[in-house]
């Protein structure tokens, strides 16, 4: 049974996309949070083997590390130099682009032969873009500048333009519904009565989770309730002109004639939460509101109104998308794979990916919430604080034919484990490492260690629930198993 349901803001999305197509209940990312799911994106690669831990230079996003190490591998790349294609990149690329320390707006990532790149982070107006590596500032006149609109302009632009003797790809990376949530003039109205969803997850204290959950406030103040409601409101409008974006996008391909011999995604680089387990409004949680997102595609040999129930991550999409083009993936170092054949041919597909994140925290109190003392971040509203540094957690995310399951190891003093089957508890209600048998507890603590230690190859080997697997208690190492910050010490 799937509760997400895609979203309405977007009907037009859903028409010309899902419905024409297949659309994916098991969608997930390596990491919920912009910076590090988007260099999975690029990558194909988890986390721990592209190295970007966060939103900020110091975390690799965007660093000058990044683009020696992993720019020149990432599938655009590969689709340019090794499959012949021209390329178009517009929006927003990783949070830090365009700062002067990652080498300005003048720096245009290898792999783009037209790129229009949004300096830093998301906004509707009054932004810089670079446009093949020259500045073009923004200011705040509807007709001109709203981002989502110029981003639709552009791709429309090179849809014209482009060499109809070449293959091409595009990737219009939209910030919306990133906040600000500045909604286009004519939508500043709708969704007037929409509110979040009253899930059976909402405003309920998450008693038996990680402490970071257990510190919010429950029931949530009146205040919060309402400010994540009009945030809720907000990002829904925002979408409403991304759904335009893509209806335009779609219609000059098919007036172009190509829509039938291109392959069209349509996905996110993280979930969001408002209000569920009282954390007023965020990501970065490791629970299928803040990781699962929509994937819906269709193209040649997709049937149309199709669902899928494999599960895919964002690690996916880069190997798909050279398989597609005729790349062999086995060439790459990516750790995903292609779900190509699963589109085309329904063919059998893996059981379990990871899901890594590495928290953030300031090593000052916030003197606006004193209570919680250092370590923690991004305590707003009502000094809920949404992430600390030792919100560091890995999951084996596993959905097999007979199990719908979550197991999450934290990074902490105490080795704080989740366990959820998602089947019975859709809604995460009830964390059941306590009762789970301790034989399925090893096995996948087991599988856990092996994944946070793959590349490439390794990270596709059979997961728990496939009839491959193989699972020798002698290979386990003592409890308290993965050493403090993995990800870190690997630079």
């Amino acid at each position: 049974k799937t509760f997400y349901l895609l979203p309405t803001p977007l009907p037009k999305t859903r028409k010309l996309i899902g419905d024409a197509g297949m659309s994916f209940s098991n969608a997930f990312v390596a990491s919920p949070l912009c910076c590090p799911s988007r260099a999975s994106i690029l990558t194909g690669k988890y986390p721990h083997n592209h190295h970007v831990i966060n939103n900020t230079l110091e975390g690799n996003c965007s660093s000058k590390a990044w683009q020696k190490s992993e720019e020149a591998g990432t599938f655009p790349a590969l689709l340019r130099t090794r499959a012949g294609y021209q390329t178009f990149f517009a929006g927003k690329y990783l949070n830090q682009y365009g700062r002067s320390e990652a080498g300005g707006v003048e720096h245009v990532p290898p792999g783009w032969s037209y790129w229009v790149g949004l300096e830093k982070n998301s906004k509707y107006y009054n932004y810089t873009l670079s446009v093949n590596g020259k500045a073009e500032n923004h200011g705040a006149d509807y007709g001109k500048d709203y981002l989502t609109d110029v981003l639709a302009n552009r791709s429309l632009d090179f849809l014209q333009y482009k060499s109809n003797y070449m293959p091409f790809f595009m990737m219009v990376s939209i910030p919306a519904p990133h906040s600000p949530w500045t909604a286009a003039p004519q939508y500043q109205n709708s969704f007037n009565t929409t509110k979040a969803p009253r899930d059976p997850n909402f405003n309920v204290h998450g008693k038996d989770k990680h402490w970071l959950i257990r510190q919010a406030k429950t029931p949530m103040s009146n205040s919060s309730v309402q400010f994540l409601d009009d945030a809720f409101r907000k990002r829904w409008r925002t979408l409403l002109s991304v759904d335009d974006l893509v209806e335009k996008i779609v219609k000059s391909l098919e007036v172009r004639g190509e829509l039938d011999n291109t392959y069209v995604f349509f996905t996110s680089d993280n979930g969001y939460h408002t209000g569920q387990f009282s954390l007023p409004l965020d990501k970065r949680q490791l629970y299928e509101f803040d990781i699962r997102v929509p994937l819906m595609v269709r193209g040649p040999n997709i049937k149309p109104n199709q669902t899928s129930r494999m599960l895919v991550a964002n690690v996916d999409l880069g190997p798909t998308i050279l398989d597609i083009a005729g790349h062999d993936v086995n060439k790459t170092n990516m750790d995903g794979m292609s779900f190509l054949p699963v589109m085309v041919n329904s063919s059998s597909w893996r059981t379990d990916i990871l899901v890594e994140y590495e928290g953030e925290g300031s090593p000052v109190s916030d003197p606006a919430c004193p209570l919680l003392g250092p370590g923690v971040s991004e305590c707003f509203p009502d000094c809920v604080c949404e992430d600390s540094y030792n919100n560091t957690y890995a999951c084996v995310r596993t959905v097999a034919l007979s199990t719908d399951l979550q197991y999450c190891e934290f990074d902490d003093n105490e080795v704080f484990v989740e366990v959820y089957n998602v089947t019975a508890d859709p809604y995460q209600l009830t964390n059941i490492a306590k009762t789970i048998d301790q034989e399925v507890l090893e096995k996948m603590n087991h599988r856990l260690m092996m994944l946070q230690s793959c590349s490439g190859q390794t990270c596709r080997t059979p997961g728990v629930y496939d009839t491959r697997y193989k699972f020798d208690p002698r290979q386990m190492f003592p409890s308290n198993s993965w050493p403090p910050s993995r990800l870190r010490q690997k630079k």
